[in-house]
């Protein structure tokens, strides 16, 4: 068995592979093979937990693989994903720094002149994402990659999300995407079978991973719980447009120091009224954060620019993987004649979806950076809610599929809006002192 062997950027290969269903078989008798092994004690902490049969770790980075191949199934094709030397993007130079993963933007957080722009900083402040939240969630991710290449060698791992993108708190959950190949996989058979595969491996070798759960959506997932980091977890397989979005977000999250901020209050506000749930018919996270970029980008005075029209190159949805993370690190810090305090772009945020939004018109275009008519695809028909994906142009907010849900948001919009806008206070739409002090224990 060849181990990982680590190189300096730019002298490796990733290998992905199309598995033939006899090594699926193969693979299948392997893992009942090892279940009935029985199962190691693992000590609760993490650096004594202990795989057997692999005797020397791997090395991991979230993206990119920067290693040699390890093994592979007889009779696999091999389709080079990560390449070197990597070429300069369009107005985007490469970067090959090590540590990019937890390397921390420091931008200065807007100055707060009023009482409701001084409320959202300090909330902003004390439910930020640390690096150390980060660097436990790689922690897992770097722990189930090595269990998972014992079961499929060329996969690759990636933390995915609001983990990465900027716009993460210190309770988010963590999203995972396993590569296994670079052509799409089938989400309704192959995802499935491969998760399946996996849940019934976490469940019965790996003690430090709780309560996996097998969910059969659209994209289906395995839900887990870390024991030793306590984070929750949710793992897809090759869902790739969650690394293209999570790139693109974090460049929108670093540019400008009213984003964040500005986020993250409209994610507290909409989970603690019941409106920040995709499983339960309302808004996902990731539609949120779409729908607070595109009213940055649509004031008159724009706050925002579109990413995606100023450099196509740099964000270009058939970018191989490996060079997605590289592409957007050098797209300059955006400056906007928009003086606007975040209190009043939170209240004019709530405004602007509660009267002004067309919604059974328009949708909702990251990409564009503007309202776009609605067309008659199956994806918009007959929807309550259209917020387009910037890469797949999907509509990210299809959960919102009855109108009970969709009159419930509506409501919760407009009362908000009219509060912030008559008292100026956060406190009268959201308990923030029970928040901060919840993040202090």
């Amino acid at each position: 068995m060849v181990l990982w062997k680590s190189q300096p950027y730019g002298q490796s290969w990733l290998f992905i592979f199309h598995v033939p269903e006899p090594e699926i078989l193969h693979i299948e008798s392997l893992l009942r093979r090892r279940s009935d092994e029985g199962n190691n004690v693992y000590d609760i902490k993490r650096q004594r937990f202990h795989t057997p049969q692999l005797s020397s770790p791997a090395i991991h980075q979230s993206v990119p693989l920067r290693d040699e191949l390890r093994r592979s199934f007889p009779g696999s094709i091999a389709l080079p994903l990560l390449q070197s030397p990597a070429p300069e993007i369009n107005g985007c130079a490469s970067s090959s720094r090590d540590s990019w993963l937890f390397d921390h933007v420091e931008l200065t957080l807007p100055i707060a002149k009023e009482k409701l722009s001084q409320q959202i900083l300090d909330l902003f402040q004390a439910c930020q994402q640390q690096i150390s939240d980060l660097k436990k969630k790689d922690v897992c991710r770097a722990e189930l990659q090595r269990e998972i290449q014992q079961i499929f060698p060329q996969s690759r791992l990636y933390l995915v999300g609001s983990s990465l993108n900027g716009f993460g708190t210190r309770s988010s959950d963590a999203d995972l995407c396993l590569v296994m190949k670079e052509e799409p996989v089938n989400q309704k058979t192959e995802a499935r079978h491969i998760l399946s595969l996996l849940q019934k491996h976490f469940y019965t070798r790996l003690s430090y991973i709780e309560r996996p759960q097998l969910i059969r959506a659209k994209v289906p997932i395995v839900k887990f719980r870390d024991k030793v980091s306590g984070v929750e977890f949710d793992l897809n397989v090759n869902n790739v447009v969650g690394i293209r979005n999570t790139f693109l977000l974090r460049t929108y999250a670093h540019m400008e120091n009213r984003v964040r901020p500005l986020v993250l209050v409209v994610k507290k506000w909409a989970s603690h009224h019941g409106i920040n749930d995709a499983s339960r018919g309302t808004l996902s996270s990731y539609s949120l954060v779409l729908m607070v970029l595109h009213y940055l980008q649509t004031r008159p005075e724009p706050i925002l620019p579109s990413l995606q029209k100023i450099y196509p190159d740099c964000f270009n949805p058939t970018m191989q993987l490996h060079l997605v993370h590289q592409a957007p690190r050098n797209v300059p810090q955006y400056f906007s004649k928009n003086g606007a305090s975040l209190g009043e772009l939170l209240v004019g945020f709530l405004k602007y979806f509660a009267i002004e939004f067309e919604w059974g018109k328009r949708t909702v275009s990251v990409r564009e950076g503007k309202a776009m008519a609605r067309t008659d695809g199956i994806e918009w028909r007959n929807k309550y809610i259209c917020v387009e994906e910037p890469f797949d142009r999907t509509n990210t907010a299809r959960a919102v599929h009855e109108k009970q849900k969709f009159d419930l948001i509506q409501e919760e919009f407009l009362k908000a809006w009219v509060r912030l806008r008559d008292n100026r206070d956060l406190n009268s739409v959201l308990p923030v002192q029970r928040i901060i002090g919840m993040q202090k224990r």
